[in-house]
């Protein structure tokens, strides 16, 4: 595994390099083999790709139930409401969330290194991992998760996402793409994955989407954003 790691480290790398000296389109490597399935923890992890570029999975089975409580029973009591970029409280996102710090347990950290396998890229380049809890109402309005170039944190940008949800949701709360016309209902267990580190500035912003607001129910996610270098 970490002779794939160090791959795909090299392969971001090598973007990288390509978009400093591009100025025309050209054909990039998806950062995730795509495959029907994939073998990680003693599990068979499901896939169906939604989108080719920019690159769209569904997962499903990254998760068990126990595993989905246990995220939700940790988090619970630690959720403060979501911020943006710039840590300002706005209704364009209108959750309540929290981090999990780093080597936090042996559970959290056999978690991220599972999420950390599958997205293809190694543990030390994430930022903690993240759970979302929405009440019925409540949202993310459009946005992209990569940071702008008047940024500071967009000179190690994020480079991908995985969306895991930790529970069923009555009614509301997909994951919608508008410009891709992708709508992703949130299930127990499975997982939305994509990438925005394309050469071509107008992919990437293809990758706008949103959390539909909760009509019924609530939501609970995990979220695990990759950097191109490690942080």
């Amino acid at each position: 595994m970490e002779a794939i790691f160090l791959f795909y480290r090299y392969l971001v790398e090598n973007v990288r390099i390509r978009i400093v000296g591009a100025d025309s389109m050209i054909s990039e490597i998806s950062i995730v083999p795509i495959q029907s399935s994939y073998s990680l923890d003693n599990r068979i992890i499901t896939a169906t790709v939604l989108n080719e570029e920019p690159l769209v999975m569904k997962f499903d089975q990254v998760l068990s139930d126990d595993e989905c409580q246990a995220l939700i029973e940790s988090a619970s009591s630690r959720l403060t409401r979501s911020k943006l970029a710039y840590k300002e409280v706005s209704q364009i996102r209108t959750s309540s969330s929290m981090f999990f710090d780093a080597n936090e347990s042996p559970f959290i950290v056999a978690i991220e290194n599972r999420i950390a396998s599958l997205m293809h890229v190694p543990r030390s380049h994430s930022e903690g991992l993240q759970i979302l809890h929405y009440e019925p109402g409540q949202e993310f309005k459009p946005h992209h998760d990569y940071f702008g170039p008047h940024h500071p944190s967009s000179r190690n940008n994020r480079i991908s996402t995985l969306i895991m949800y930790l529970n069923d949701v009555e009614e509301g709360g997909e994951t919608t793409f508008p410009r891709l016309g992708i709508a992703v209902k949130p299930t127990k267990g499975s997982a939305l994955y994509f990438e925005y580190f394309y050469d071509d500035p107008r992919i990437n912003e293809l990758t706008l989407h949103s959390g539909e607001p909760v009509i019924q129910g609530v939501k609970w996610v995990a979220t695990q954003w990759m950097h191109r270098q490690p942080i």
